[in-house]
């Protein structure tokens, strides 16, 4: 990421002075790495240790807590696996039991305080027992480091059951283990095929069921290497196990199934590990149809619900967030086992022009760049293709070619331009043996070349021996069943390896120390309350944000010597704690260029304001700012991940339009651009119908400075929403018109 804050503020972007003459102050970014125990300026952690789950996933001693023998009771067939999982990892298992002097013949221990008096410590503590918060501080004595909690009946069971998960969290906390767990199950302590090779999936998953496909991938060709089921996640979390997998040498991918986060913050950290190891993170996270709980006084508040706001930090850490079970286990299978490409050109190629046609349409709508093949390339395909199809791209060989020697040589010429880093092959249908020569070419070359090799086999029966066999047998080719899979697979592909080539950390670029204007801004806080328009711009002020000349009034006459002072024409607003939206209510007046229209303005918007029963601290006489695009910026705080920064399409339309962009900050100039490249209304900024061009570079200062200011007050500003922000004609700068700000 480029860019960042230290110092008083943030960009290389160009200094200005503000309609008050002042000189907002300028970034100085430090590219510090973060260490552990460092914290950013509002005292959030930059850094968490990598688990040490080593002793977790390969424990030397087990103690199984409520281990049995007694057919048909489910404690048995517990012990049983676990049994059966100890030998294959080399374990060690101690079974505890009150009354029993053995458990499938190994002799027991009568309680957890007497796996202290074992020859060996004990690494792993499986606890089938209905209330585990009683054993967790015997287990600490006894020196375990791990456990595993079976029991359900806490925080998914509702209040009463997430009581008595803090009570076992707190417990945990205290006894210094760590706990997988409760609510989980055996999914960790499953059989892993051992005869495949190549770079592994590792699964992280809340509910263990929703796991079973991407497991399954085992019985495709797909190495898995672990499975963590989370649970309730009183304890360890899924962003723990992340931080584990990334830095396991066998993981190439990992794979999540989340229900909900447990903490924003650890999962982006753990996110930003894996990106720097450049190890991709596959996601689905349920609950995009989440509507925002809260509601906002300011327009900020109302454009982002709480799964946008996980949506966008995924994408700001590099997380891949897919939709489907399907699409994550072919996501997953394809980033871990992939070389990078060497190039990011997309070609498709198969045997019916139709299929062509369709499969670019939909690649072409996804994103990804289907370039045209050199001209000597199209008249190297000639030779073996008839000149009537078309071969730039896709490249149609007609059927024919591909049940001779010819077809091998269409595929290698493909692949020989240097353009093209991925071959896409969709077949629809088996036509035997044509299907079955075309399947070999495409798995003879994929094994001669570093480029990616794809196939779609279309077929719904998937038992054919190409498709079983030639197909699925092969860890160079990339296999999928459905266009869209494939396409989204590719795209995530090559969007993975762009966005860690160079990646920089936002993390490490994140202010350590307060800026100058902390101080000028925390005494025009006030705890609980909103600020009135004319305290909101004051804050902004602090912070180098550009505000109209303006001045606050309590009486006619004052109105007229500010109008004169601010200089004609003028805006008047009411100003007070209570309007968030005045607009709406007529108290404003614009392009006013008189003292009697002053008089006039300043007597009716009193009087609205006295009648709706409005407490003012006064109007304000405002200078009126010449025309631009209206934009909108924002802070909200999230429950998940704290503090976030929104920019969109503003004016009095903002929430008809709801076009917007999220981040989670940390971030820098490059994320801020980014930001206005997903907003619909991106070309407004660009100038349309004759506008001129908006200054771009004021207006991302503005999202930076206001980055700044949610991250130094963090804990202190609730809300804040400057609607309109007012982007003059490129190197005019971004005037804040209005601006509301609530304080916690």
């Amino acid at each position: 990421m480029l860019g960042s804050t230290h110092g008083t503020f943030t960009t290389g972007l160009r200094a200005r002075v503000d309609a008050c003459g002042e000189q907002p102050g300028r970034t100085v970014v430090h590219g510090v790495a973060a260490v552990e125990g460092d914290t950013d300026v509002s005292g959030r952690p930059l850094h968490t240790p990598v688990p040490e789950l080593d002793r977790f996933f390969r424990p030397q001693v087990v103690a199984v807590v409520g281990a049995s023998d007694t057919e048909g009771r489910p404690n048995t067939g517990i012990t049983r696996q676990l049994l059966d999982w100890a030998g294959r990892v080399g374990a060690r298992v101690v079974p505890v039991h009150p009354t029993r002097t053995a458990v499938f013949g190994i002799p027991c221990v009568p309680s957890v305080d007497g796996l202290a008096g074992l020859d060996e410590p004990v690494d792993l503590a499986v606890l089938l027992v209905g209330d585990p918060l009683p054993v967790v501080e015997q287990l600490a004595a006894a020196k375990v480091r791990f456990a595993v909690a079976f029991a359900s009946g806490f925080a998914e069971t509702g209040e009463a059951g997430a009581r008595a998960q803090e009570r076992l969290a707190a417990a945990v906390a205290r006894s210094g283990i760590r706990l997988l767990g409760p609510n989980t199950n055996l999914n960790a302590f499953e059989r892993f095929r051992e005869d495949l090779e190549g770079p592994a999936v590792a699964l992280i998953t809340q509910s263990g069921h929703q796991g079973r496909p991407v497991f399954t991938l085992q019985e495709l060709g797909v190495r898995l290497s672990h499975w963590a089921p989370t649970g309730n996640e009183a304890d360890l979390e899924a962003a723990d196990f992340i931080s584990y997998f990334a830095h396991r040498p066998e993981v190439g991918a990992i794979a999540c199934y989340v229900e909900g986060l447990k903490d924003g913050r650890s999962f982006l950290l753990a996110a930003d590990r894996a990106a720097r190891r450049q190890v991709p993170v596959v996601a689905v996270k349920v609950g995009r149809t989440e509507a925002g709980a809260r509601m906002a006084a300011s327009h900020t508040g109302k454009l982002t619900g709480a799964d946008q706001v996980v949506d966008a930090a995924m994408r700001q850490f590099g997380v891949i967030r897919v939709d489907g079970l399907d699409q994550l286990q072919d996501t997953a299978a394809l980033l871990a086992r992939a070389r990078k490409p060497v190039a990011e050109g997309v070609v498709v190629y198969s045997i019916s022009g139709g299929t062509g046609a369709h499969f670019s349409d939909l690649a072409t709508a996804a994103g990804l760049r289907l370039p045209a093949l050199s001209q000597a390339r199209q008249d190297e395909l000639h030779q073996w293709i008839p000149e009537y199809l078309s071969v730039a791209n896709p490249v149609d060989n007609g059927g024919h070619p591909v049940g001779d020697w010819r077809g091998r040589k269409i595929i290698d010429a493909i692949l020989a331009d240097p353009a093209v880093g991925v071959l896409i092959c969709p077949i629809t249908g088996p036509f035997p043996p044509m299907s079955d020569r075309l399947a070999r070419d495409l798995v003879d070359a994929a094994e001669q070349t570093d480029k990616l090799v794809c196939v779609v086999w279309g077929s719904p029966v998937g038992t054919e021996e190409a498709y079983r066999t030639t197909l699925l047998g092969s860890s160079r080719v990339a296999t999928f069943r459905t266009f869209g899979n494939c396409i989204g697979a590719v795209k995530a592909y090559l969007d993975h390896h762009r966005f860690t080539t160079g990646y920089r950390s936002p993390f490490d670029e994140a202010p350590r120390t307060p800026s100058p204007s902390l101080r000028k801004a925390q005494a025009l806080m006030r705890p609980g309350t909103r600020l009135s328009e004319h305290a909101a711009k004051q804050l902004l002020r602090a912070y180098g944000i550009r505000v109209p000349r303006e001045q606050l009034v309590t009486s006619a006459a004052a109105a007229v010597r500010a109008a004169g002072l601010v200089g004609y024409p003028v805006v008047m607003k009411a100003s007070g704690p209570q309007l968030a939206h005045k607009t709406e209510l007529g108290l404003v007046k614009v392009g006013l260029t008189s003292a009697s229209q002053v008089r006039d303005a300043y007597r009716e918007l009193t009087d609205i304001a006295r009648y709706e029963d409005i407490d003012l601290d006064g109007i304000l006489v405002c200078q009126m700012v010449g025309r631009g695009v209206e934009m909108v910026v924002g802070v909200t705080h999230d429950r998940l991940f704290g503090p976030t920064v929104t920019v969109g399409l503003g004016g009095v339309l903002v929430e008809v339009l709801n076009d917007a962009a999220v981040r989670v900050p940390p971030f820098g100039e490059r994320e801020a651009r980014d930001m206005l490249g997903e907003l619909r209304g991106r070309a407004l900024l660009d100038g349309v119908r004759g506008a001129p061009a908006a200054d771009v570079d004021a207006l991302v200062e503005v999202v930076l400075r206001v980055q700044r200011m949610a991250l130094e007050l963090d804990g202190e500003l609730a809300e804040l929403d400057i609607n309109p922000l007012m982007v003059l004609p490129r190197g005019q700068g971004a005037v804040a018109l209005d601006a509301l700000a609530v304080c916690r």
